[in-house]
């Protein structure tokens, strides 16, 4: 890692310093590889214990991206450690003891999702682009995706997780997955608020606060007419009945959805309807571990290699799934992965 790939910054400030993170690779998209997450991992263990240090901030230069996702094209020799490193990364940010504010602008997806939905306050503009867009990869949603989507109201965390579906600023509001809006335009001056305010005995709440003076009401999501029926569609047992109930609804939106679900691979379909189905019902920590558990067995499975061979690498977009269809893909193969 060159020094400009993510940068440490203490600004001082009133009652307290603000540590900022911000990633710094614009040119991909600010993708993080193993470097940049052992960097931020040490860099909270120091600013968690410095009593001078009263919040932390993470934001990323350029205009196009906060964080894309992991850098899948360079950490492929070493994938496993990378993923322990960076869910345990995910975990210290769960269970940071400060408040942990994401400036969140451009493209937030898979990696770059873990290393801000886990804070206790994520902003987005009205340029985000949000997605977790794994199983297009042979891959199932990871970095606390089984923990968070399906804790999203109506099953939207499902269909997110499922289709890959992107959306923007005022679904990810409306979802709970940010919690305020902010014009870009408006983030260097709530930074600036932030420093200059000395916060009350509670840290959060005093945040809280002084975000709420920079946020706007958010406009109608796009998501909003559709929530009952993705409450239904999503809500089902299986991968089949999910797409029955899709192709009953005789509708443009569920049409779309069908479509982008043809399109993933089957194994990895089932396996994260699994996954999110069993993390509803676990805590934050017990998701990590079974994250890691699955990681594990994607790593030794084909459709993992292949989709990273056909979206990433080779950029043929016709990746050869194995097993090809829904249908053969077994429960005794799904439950394999757990």
């Amino acid at each position: 890692m060159t020094e400009a790939e993510i940068l440490f910054n203490e600004l001082p400030g009133n009652g307290g310093d603000i540590g900022l993170i911000t990633l710094n690779r614009p040119n991909v998209l600010n993708a993080l590889n193993h470097t940049m997450v052992n960097a931020i991992q040490a860099q909270l263990t120091k600013w968690q214990d410095n009593k001078q240090i009263k919040a932390v901030i993470i934001q990323a230069n350029g205009d196009r991206a906060f964080c894309a996702g992991g850098d899948l094209r360079h950490i492929h020799k070493s994938m496993e450690t990378f993923f322990r490193d960076e869910y345990q990364l995910n975990q210290t940010i769960f269970h940071f003891p400060k408040p942990y504010i994401a400036f969140l602008d451009g493209i937030v997806m898979g990696g770059g999702v873990g290393i801000s939905i886990h804070g206790s306050h994520r902003v987005v503009s009205d340029r985000v682009l949000f997605a977790m867009p794994e199983t297009g990869i042979g891959f199932f949603p990871d970095v606390g995706g089984t923990y968070f989507l399906p804790r999203l109201p109506k099953h939207t965390g499902y269909y997110l997780g499922l289709t890959g579906a992107r959306i923007k600023s005022d679904d990810c509001v409306m979802l709970g997955i940010a919690q305020y809006k902010i014009p870009q335009t408006s983030f260097y001056d709530l930074r600036d608020a932030l420093v200059n305010t000395a916060f009350d005995k509670d840290a959060n709440v005093s945040v809280t606060n002084i975000i709420n003076e920079f946020s706007i009401t958010p406009d109608t999501a796009p998501l909003q007419p559709h929530l009952t029926q993705l409450d239904d569609w999503f809500a089902k047992n299986n991968m089949e009945e999910i797409l029955q109930a899709l192709q009953n609804a005789h509708d443009a939106f569920a049409n779309h959805a069908i479509e982008s679900l043809n399109k993933k691979s089957p194994a990895s379909l089932k396996i994260t309807l699994a996954a999110l189905q069993r993390g509803k019902k676990l805590d934050f920590d017990e998701c990590m571990k079974m994250e890691y558990q699955l990681v594990r067995q994607f790593l030794k499975a084909h459709d993992f290699k292949e989709g990273i061979r056909a979206v990433i690498i080779d950029k043929d977009q016709k990746p050869q799934w194995q097993p090809a269809t829904l249908s053969a893909v077994t429960p005794a193969m799904v439950d394999a992965y757990f």
